[in-house]
């Protein structure tokens, strides 16, 4: 079997890894990568995801890349604009050419005798397998299993005669035109499928076990739009990056140093939206703001299809699906024609990749996150994950520019592995994701833990993350620097003391 070798492999093709194709050919030139993607597309999310209505749930001036701007008007846009926006990124900078499409990447072995890395992939069409080495992996997959979303047990849906369906298994044969449907669940999904199926469909039921807060936005930016029309592309998008990102900030602060007053802020938004005869109950959750996360509604969309009286809201759990729709437990029934079952995500680390080091299979839930994107004892590995309380690509930007900084100090010390311990007794350990959601907490024992210092504290703070990554040292303290190349003077590994 010929097994090819590259610098870096970049593991998933959607935002996270596309952005980190563009990084390494502009900060670390000299490195050779290939992307290997297990769909037959490009976009990830983007690509996968086809129910109506999908749309950004943070403004495209922050989910955007730093180095491409977001030129169309909407702010908060659709699945294919930002599948198109990705596409372009791709092909502007050569970084289709770069994508193996169809390979599975199930396993990968690392080898301090040989500072590599040897990636087994599975080709999805054959089920052949296929190995590719490489010094540095580079995990840009999301937190997701792609094969299926989370689809909880229902009993009698076996006598269900209408249709029941995932929103992340959608085809375009699902009808719905002048159907009854019922929708479960309150999350992004949910509020985003209401109100767009309310458009054809007879009516559209959102059925929640409890509320989530509901935040209505202008899909444009009116100050962004103008800015754009004053300034050149890249100024203007700059200056409306930094605006969003100061915002967003100033607002979770608020929310985690007064709960209440937030609280009253946003209740007070959905009260005028649906005026004083609503029950606003519907959409007054017994947890504060940002103990999970908010649902961003462009143009109040879902509040104008429960005043117009197309859609409505029914807070109640389920007791049984019956053959024309679903019981509840105060008895009534709803009639549905379609169900679909916005119940969220199965998180998954890593896309599931078995991970071992010298011969040893790590258990990466047992290992500490670094940096939020590095493991502890784990060499050259690092993986993309965005922010749970902003825009993902904030994050993920960051972790590419730090990434590139590493390979590059590698390259010049002519040391070929990096590895972070954690050498300080006294550091506690935290959850990884400090949120109540239920698609959080029904993963949270497969992910490694955060520790209660930095480098091993998640803040979700652009601003601290970017003076760490953007400007930090790379020799910390807490990276240890070893294995030098064939030849190379040796150099003292660089080992965290306890303190």
């Amino acid at each position: 079997m010929t097994v090819e070798h590259f610098d870096v492999l970049i593991v998933g093709a959607g935002i996270s890894g596309i952005g980190a194709g563009y990084h390494l050919q502009t900060n670390s030139p000299n490195r050779t990568y290939a992307i290997l993607e297990r769909r037959e597309s490009l976009g990830g999310t983007w690509d996968l995801f086809r129910y109506p209505g999908i749309r950004s749930d943070s403004d495209m001036y922050t989910l955007g890349y730093s180095f491409k701007p977001w030129k169309e008007a909407k702010a908060i846009a659709d699945g294919p604009s930002i599948l198109n926006y990705l596409k372009e990124t791709a092909e502007e900078n050569g970084i289709d050419k770069k994508i193996r499409y169809g390979h599975h990447v199930k396993r990968a072995a690392w080898s301090s005798d040989k500072a590599c890395w040897t990636v087994e992939t599975e080709l999805t069409e054959t089920g052949e397998t296929r190995r590719y080495t490489c010094n540095f992996l580079f995990m840009c997959s999301g937190y997701y299993n792609y094969d299926q979303g989370y689809m909880p047990h229902f009993d009698g849906v076996e006598d269900y005669q209408g249709r029941l369906v995932h929103p992340q298994k959608w085809t375009d044969d699902i009808d719905y035109d002048s159907k009854k449907v019922v929708v479960i669940g309150s999350g992004a999904t949910a509020v985003t499928l209401v109100p767009e199926m309310a458009k054809k469909a007879a009516h559209v039921t959102m059925l929640q076990r409890s509320p989530t807060y509901v935040v209505s936005r202008p899909a444009e930016d009116a100050l962004a739009n103008w800015l754009r029309s004053k300034l050149p592309a890249k100024t203007a998008y700059r200056l409306i990056r930094w605006k969003n990102v100061l915002l967003g900030m100033y607002f979770y602060n608020m929310c985690r140093r007064k709960p209440e007053k937030v609280k009253k802020l946003i209740l007070d938004g959905v009260r005028e939206q649906l005026g004083p005869d609503f029950d606003i109950e519907h959409f007054t959750p017994s947890y504060n703001p940002w103990d999970q996360r908010l649902c961003l509604v462009p143009n109040g969309d879902l509040f104008e299809s429960l005043k117009e009286g197309e859609a409505s809201v029914v807070t109640d759990h389920i007791d049984r699906f019956t053959a024309k729709g679903i019981k509840l437990k105060s008895g009534k029934e709803l009639e549905a024609d379609l169900v679909v079952s916005a119940t969220g995500l199965n998180m998954q680390l890593l896309s599931g990749l078995e991970v071992e080091v010298d011969g040893k299979q790590m258990d990466l839930s047992k290992t500490f996150n670094y940096k939020g994107m590095m493991y502890s004892d784990v060499p050259n590995l690092a993986s993309s994950f965005g922010y749970t309380n902003a825009s993902w690509t904030l994050k993920c930007d960051l972790t590419c520019e730090y990434v590139c900084r590493l390979l590059n100090h590698m390259e010049e010390t002519g040391l070929r592995q990096a590895t972070p311990r954690v050498t300080d007794p006294n550091m506690e350990e935290e959850p990884w994701l400090d949120l109540s959601s239920g698609y959080v907490q029904r993963a949270i024992d497969q992910f490694p833990r955060q520790g209660s210092k930095k480098p091993w504290k998640l803040y979700q703070n652009y601003a601290l993350d970017l003076m760490s990554l953007r400007f930090g040292a790379v020799e910390d303290g807490v990276m240890e620097f070893s294995n030098p190349e064939a030849g190379a003077a040796p150099q003292p590994a660089k080992v965290a003391v306890a303190s």
